[in-house]
């Protein structure tokens, strides 16, 4: 019982030392899986190309011993089979038990393994010394454009290359397909003619439509929240970027005094938050256990 609450702790903290490099190994082996994917979609040796593929081989085996441990460390096995970051943890690691069945389908489920960094995204911000709200929320916005674009990237290079191979050659051309696609600009250069590339890029446009326009008026509404704040220094900590109505610091929780004259309407340096209170406004961000 000990044996399995330590584990499961390491499994989520950030703060100490062990728990550090645990997550941080885990989030850099997702990185470099993801960097393989890439890599086979350019011609490179055959050789190479072996190594590469035991190496993916051996970290889709570390990925299932991991999901087995947390399944193992959940105190509510059900719960745990349903949430939504255990569903991408599985569905990251469906080739292991199906690699000689479907080819195809083996390669276009190991492009949604990016997804498992949203688990890690607390992790990467404190690595990043992203210690400030805006930062948080600057830094939730591109990762959540660079996993959608890297997603649909190797969806429609997985689906396209096969039958337009002189169209979508790499991933490149899959990227440049994918933000051209989303930001509705639409050259014509690169069009898919499979009835999946289609059905994908329709998928693309509709995402982008509403993605793009929720993610800037997310950005636009922190940057005139960040503008409206007033320099009303705490005495006990020194945070002095408050709202204008505020009564207590956000940073420290003690009272503040608006003594007058201070209320200037000058911004002050941001208050920085530590690593505890780093959150993503994000259901899936949330622990597993």
């Amino acid at each position: 019982m000990l044996l399995r609450k330590k584990t499961a702790f390491y499994l989520q903290d950030i703060e100490t030392p062990t728990g550090r490099a645990i997550n941080f190994l885990i989030m850099g082996l997702i990185l470099l899986s993801s960097v393989i994917f890439v890599a086979d979609t350019y011609p490179i040796p055959t050789s190479l190309r072996i190594i590469l593929d035991r190496i993916d081989y051996c970290i889709l085996i570390i990925f299932v011993v991991e999901y087995l441990i947390r399944f193992w460390c959940a105190e509510t096995k059900i719960s745990f089979l349903f949430h939504p970051l255990s569903i991408i943890d599985l569905v990251a690691i469906i080739p292991f038990f199906i690699w000689s069945t479907n080819i195809r389908f083996i390669r276009i489920l190991r492009w949604f393994r990016i997804l498992r960094l949203i688990r890690f995204i607390n992790l990467k911000i404190y690595f990043l010394h992203i210690t400030t709200e805006d930062g948080v929320i600057f830094a939730r916005i591109l990762f959540t454009l660079f996993t959608i674009v890297f997603i649909f990237s190797g969806l429609i290079y997985q689906v396209e290359h096969g039958v337009n191979s002189g169209r979508f050659r790499t991933f490149l051309d899959a990227v440049y397909f994918s933000i051209v696609t989303m930001t509705t600009v639409g050259f014509g250069d690169v069009t898919p003619i499979s009835e999946a590339g289609r059905l994908l890029t329709l998928l693309m446009i509709m995402t982008g439509i509403v993605l793009i326009p929720w993610q800037l008026g997310d950005l636009i509404k922190q940057l005139l929240k960040t503008a409206n704040k007033v320099d009303i220094p705490c005495g006990n900590c020194g945070c002095s970027s408050h709202d204008a109505d505020a009564q207590f610091c956000k940073a420290c929780g003690t009272k503040l005094e608006k003594a007058s004259g201070k209320n200037s309407g000058h911004l002050g340096p941001s208050c920085q938050l530590p690593p505890s209170e780093l959150t993503i406004n994000t259901e899936l961000a949330e622990k597993s256990e």
